[in-house]
């Protein structure tokens, strides 16, 4: 009786070999299945154990409860590939995703040297974080060297991943990624939507089969005109705070003595024991005095590598002297030919020969994703804008 049989079979002729019998379930039944698959092509050139103890080595790991999960999971879809029974999308979806998160990239796709995938979110991730830890950012397959000049995007990956199918996050049924968007957004019965009546102040969200029925019971379009204004002098607050600060820019762009330049932040590294990051720019030139800016990560934390909320603040320092003081506003924007988003904040100091830094202020930037597009990038560059205030 050849290998494949006696794996396969599970009869009495394998008991008698003296195999260990291994307890039926999800895992034993993938064993089993590798077992035949590697036996058939094992072939005559293959002596029977060979094929044997590799069918055993991935039925132990599959049926095996202390194993890792994901070594698991693998082992169970390499048993079922060999036994030619899994889907081509889920073959595709484990040679084409990310080798960090183990998802398919939603958008760009980069890749080492040696050709491991992985999407733009994990790829720029690994880069902040070797900046935060001073080390060079490594392939988590290979261990080469990756940066933004060293990987490239693939763009047949990218191509072949938008023509996969992939579940709405809503109704859960497959869909091509090419048409999931409009899916998502106008057709999905299970999408969540908003009542009419939110402009008065009705807070329901729900999915969108159960909309009709939701408006039609709908309280808000019976309340009395008292109870609507109560409610909309509230939704108007934030509203006016927008505003407030849209106009606070329009005043200071009619004041006479405007400047504003492009600032590049450089990394550099304290000389404590235990060194952290913090950045600063050259010396530079508005309103005719000389100026220097500071940022850190985290408020200097001891080890912002820990952590998952990436923030940075910054600091404006007056390095020329002054014969009177020098009250200013100042806010930060991106760069022209960045992408990164950043709120307009506007802040106030009056700088002196004695009092000539800012404490150090939020950098508005909307959320630690963007903070690690602007850590993992080699320089910062900015758009710096100052307002002085005559009276």
């Amino acid at each position: 009786m050849s290998g494949a049989e006696e794996a396969g079979g599970g009869g009495p002729a394998a008991g008698s070999a003296g195999a260990v019998p291994v307890a039926a379930g999800p895992g034993a039944a993938a064993g089993q299945a590798a077992a035949a698959a590697l036996g058939e092509a094992a072939g005559p050139g293959l002596p029977d154990e060979a094929g044997l103890a590799g069918a055993r080595q991935l039925q132990e790991a599959a049926g095996d409860p202390d194993a890792p999960p994901k070594k698991r999971l693998r082992t169970a879809e390499a048993a079922e590939a060999a036994a030619g029974s899994g889907k081509l999308e889920e073959r595709l979806y484990s040679v084409l995703c990310c080798t960090v998160c183990l998802d398919l990239p939603k958008a760009s796709v980069y890749q080492c040297t040696n050709g491991h995938l992985m999407c733009a979110g994990c790829f720029i991730h690994l880069l902040a974080d070797a900046r935060l830890k001073e080390e060079q950012a490594t392939c988590p397959n290979c261990r080469c060297e990756i940066s933004k000049s060293l990987c490239c995007r693939n763009l047949a990956v990218e191509k072949a991943v938008s023509e996969l199918p992939s579940e709405c996050g809503f109704c859960l049924r497959p869909f091509p990624r090419s048409l999931l968007e409009r899916h998502q957004k106008e057709e999905c019965q299970d999408r969540v939507t908003q009542c009419k009546y939110k402009r008065i102040g009705c807070p329901w969200h729900g999915p969108f089969h159960e909309l009709t029925v939701h408006e039609a019971a709908c309280a808000h379009p019976t309340k009395t005109g008292n109870e609507l204004m109560e409610i909309l002098d509230e939704m108007d607050q934030s509203h006016r705070k927008e505003m407030q600060l849209y106009n606070s820019i329009f005043s200071l762009l009619s004041f006479e003595k405007i400047g504003y330049t492009e600032v590049q932040f450089r990394p550099y590294r304290t000389d404590d024991f235990i060194t952290r990051l913090y950045y600063e720019t050259p010396r530079f030139t508005v309103l005719n005095q000389t100026w220097v800016l500071k940022a850190r990560v985290n408020d200097s934390e001891r080890n912002p590598n820990l952590s998952c909320k990436r923030t940075l603040s910054f600091q404006l320092l007056l390095k020329s002297k002054v014969t009177a003081p020098l009250e200013c506003s100042f806010l930060l924007l991106k760069g022209p030919y960045d992408d990164v988003k950043i709120s307009p904040v506007i802040y106030h100091f009056v700088f002196t020969n004695e009092s000539n830094e800012t404490d150090y202020v939020p950098l508005p930037i909307v959320d630690s994703v963007e903070c690690n597009k602007l850590l993992a990038a080699k320089n910062i560059n900015l758009r710096l804008f100052l307002f002085q205030i005559q009276k």
